[in-house]
């Protein structure tokens, strides 16, 4: 009996998975890391080889975990990391190179040279995004313009393009696809008709014929290969608007944040696109089958997680990620000092690629404990920028913010977080919801859920963190955090 449902999930440092009954419980995960490659400063690029093998093992792994095989399930979803660019031979599945990372800044020449052809209000009507090295579009330039060769056989249609979700379901079903929520992250893709767009690929230098088709999120692809042999492929989102679907925003003016490496806010806007003045990217949030589109705004930051990473990897004050709430946890406060992680510009809502990580207010009075802190005040205030703009721009005060993602660990961040946003944190049973959301479209697509209220069921509160801080100690913090902003600006 097909009592289950699989999710992958390949991400940014490491492939899960994770299988899911119909309660939304978790019944067994297995997890790998894979390599970050540093070819040169600004660059980062994943072995597309490596990825495959990790998929193959983890689902393999997350099955005998749970003491199941491959008949037990009805169906498995796909979640991926967004943006991260990879092409194939089309003839042997082989990738012509690395895959280059969402992170990844070789662009940057590339997007100055399509500012002077188009502003970023030309790009934002067509796709929602503004021109940023941040998405697919540009990198697949990129790698077409580096190798003539290349370029002619994407021409002529013998190289396949894909983000990573494409590159899974390829391997598993054969079938050259992408879910509308990874493709509206390439730049090539024309918000209301849900179709790669003649001028966004014209402008780009894209050949239509290296593009794979564009399917919904919840929709029976095809069935998998090995290790899951027979069993529908069935849903596919892009990693945030799996956390949305996971959290269960379905209506209009749900939120949820995500802190992983980088942090992500989306707000569910309907079925009409809602086009940011503020400094926010608009994007799809779901598709169910034929059914219209369900869009979102989102404001998405490139470094939180990956700050901890850098204090435990790089500087050495802590020897464990989860080690930095408890250090940030033995002071009362910052000491004065605030951490901006621009390491690779700042992402929403400032969009400045020549921002730089700066540490400001040091005195000889600051520890490593209040580095820790500011650290942690840095998530929290990248999430605060946002949601101001995200006010802004839905004439809707966010009433709550649904929080998801392995940082939420941290109750010491979170109390931050809901102080800074004042607005509670709500932090649900299933803290996987980025995993639990592909489970639940790849589920609905084979019948294994009835309808999105059943699965409204499913979500169940955890924990909730109402803000405490007095407004004056916030407006005051906030200015010297737009200091602190300000001083990482015009470096790059």
């Amino acid at each position: 009996m097909t009592s289950y449902v699989a999710a992958i999930d390949q991400g940014t440092t490491s492939t899960r998975c994770i299988v899911f009954d119909a309660a939304g419980t978790i019944m067994a995960a297995d997890q790998a890391e894979h390599r970050q490659i540093y070819p040169q400063p600004g660059w980062v690029e994943h072995d597309p080889t490596e990825i495959w093998h990790q998929v193959q093992a983890v689902t393999q792994g997350a099955l005998d975990r749970a003491g199941l095989s491959r008949a037990d399930l009805a169906a498995v979803g796909i979640t991926n990391q967004r943006e991260t660019t990879l092409l194939w031979d089309a003839g042997t599945g082989e990738p012509v190179g690395n895959a280059i990372v969402w992170q990844d800044t070789r662009t940057d020449r590339l997007i100055r040279q399509l500012a002077t052809e188009h502003d970023d209000q030309w790009w934002r009507k067509r796709c929602g995004l503004p021109l940023a090295t941040y998405f697919a579009g540009p990198k697949l330039r990129w790698l077409l313009d580096q190798d003539p060769e290349l370029r002619r056989r994407a021409e002529a249609g013998e190289v396949r393009f894909g983000t990573v979700d494409t590159w899974l379901i390829w391997l598993l079903t054969g079938r050259h696809v992408t879910d509308v929520t990874n493709a509206s992250r390439t730049m090539l893709m024309n918000l209301s008709t849900l179709d790669w767009d003649d001028q966004l690929l014209a402008a780009l230098g894209v050949p239509r014929t290296v593009l794979p088709r564009i399917v919904p999120s919840s929709q029976v692809y095809g069935e998998a290969g090995a290790p899951l042999a027979g069993v529908p492929v069935a849903g596919a989102l892009g990693d945030q608007q799996a956390a949305l679907f996971g959290q269960t925003c379905f209506a209009p003016g749900e939120a949820k944040c995500t802190y992983g490496t980088g942090s992500f806010l989306l707000l569910n806007t309907g079925t009409t696109p809602v086009t940011s003045e503020h400094g926010l990217l608009t994007t799809v949030g779901y598709q169910i089958g034929e059914q219209p589109a369900v869009y979102a705004l989102e404001g998405s930051i490139a470094v939180t997680g990956a700050l901890v990473q850098w204090l435990r990897d790089n500087l050495g004050i802590i020897e464990t990620a989860a080690q930095v709430s408890e250090l940030a946890a033995s002071v009362d406060d910052n000491g004065g000092c605030y951490v901006v992680p621009a390491f690779s510009g700042l992402f929403a809502p400032h969009w400045r690629p020549d921002a730089r990580g700066v540490i400001t207010g040091l005195t000889s009075y600051v520890t490593r404990a209040h580095l820790a802190r500011a650290a942690l005040e840095a998530t929290a205030w990248q999430v605060a920028d946002v949601v101001e703009a995200m006010n802004q721009e839905s004439d809707l005060d966010l009433s709550l913010l649904k929080v998801d993602g392995g940082m939420t660990a941290s109750e010491l961040l979170l109390q931050i977080q809901a102080d800074l946003v004042d607005a509670p944190v709500i932090r649900p049973t299933v803290t996987e919801t980025t995993c639990l959301g592909a489970a639940y479209a790849a589920g609905l697509a084979v019948g294994f859920w009835p309808d999105l209220a059943a699965l409204r069921e499913n979500w169940r509160v955890d924990r909730r963190w109402d803000p405490a801080m007095p407004a004056a100690r916030r407006a005051a913090e906030r200015e010297r955090w737009r200091a602190a902003v300000a001083r990482s600006l015009d470096w790059a």
